[in-house]
C-alpha cells in the first residue's frame, strides 16, 4: 500500500484524528500560507513602487499620511521582493518569512515608537502613521506564522 492509499488513522504524518472514520483517505494537506505570502508580498512592492510617484506620496507622504523617502520604498520593495520569493517557494518558506518578518516588523515598530516622528536609525523615514501600521503588520505577520494550521481534505469512499 502506498503512503497515500493509507487510511488517515495509520497516518502518523497527520497526528491523532479521532473525528475522521478509518475508511477515509487524505488526499491532500492545504496551506494558505503561500497564498498570503504571495499577497503581502503583491501589496509591498506596490507600496514600494507607490511611494516613488509623486501624486500617491505628496511630499513624502504616502496618501497622506505614512511618511516614506526613498530608504523607506526601498525597505518595502525588498519586502515585496523577499515575500514573493519565499511565497514562490515553499509552506515552509512562507511560514518562516512570517515569522521573522513579524519580528522584524515588531522591532521597526518599537524603533519608530522611540524616534518618534524622526527618521529610524536616521536613514528611514518614520511617522506615527507608520509605527501602528508597523504594529498591525507584525501582530498579523506573528499570528499567520505561529498560527498556521493545515487542512486536511478528506474523501469517502463511495460504497
Amino acid at each position: 500500500m502506498r503512503r497515500t492509499d493509507r487510511p488517515v488513522s495509520q497516518r502518523s504524518e497527520l497526528g491523532p484524528l479521532p473525528h475522521l472514520r478509518s475508511n477515509r483517505t487524505a488526499l491532500t494537506v492545504l496551506y494558505m500560507t503561500k497564498k498570503l505570502a504571495l499577497l503581502f508580498g503583491a501589496v509591498f512592492v506596490l507600496v514600494g513602487i507607490l511611494g516613488f510617484i509623486p501624486a500617491a506620496a505628496p511630499d513624502e507622504h504616502l496618501l497622506g499620511i505614512f511618511h516614506v523617502n526613498a530608504a523607506h520604498n526601498a525597505v518595502h520593495l525588498l519586502t515585496g521582493i523577499v515575500a514573493i520569493l519565499c511565497g514562490m517557494a515553499s509552506e515552509y518558506a512562507a511560514i518562516l518569512f512570517f515569522r521573522i518578518f513579524g519580528v522584524v516588523y515588531g522591532l521597526v515598530a518599537v524603533l519608530g515608537l522611540i524616534s518618534g516622528d524622526q527618521p529610524i536609525l536616521g536613514i528611514i523615514s518614520n511617522n506615527m502613521a507608520d509605527v501602528w501600521l508597523h504594529i498591525a503588520i507584525a501582530a498579523v505577520s506573528l499570528l499567520i506564522g505561529f498560527g498556521a494550521r493545515r487542512r486536511v481534505m478528506v474523501q469517502t469512499p463511495i460504497p
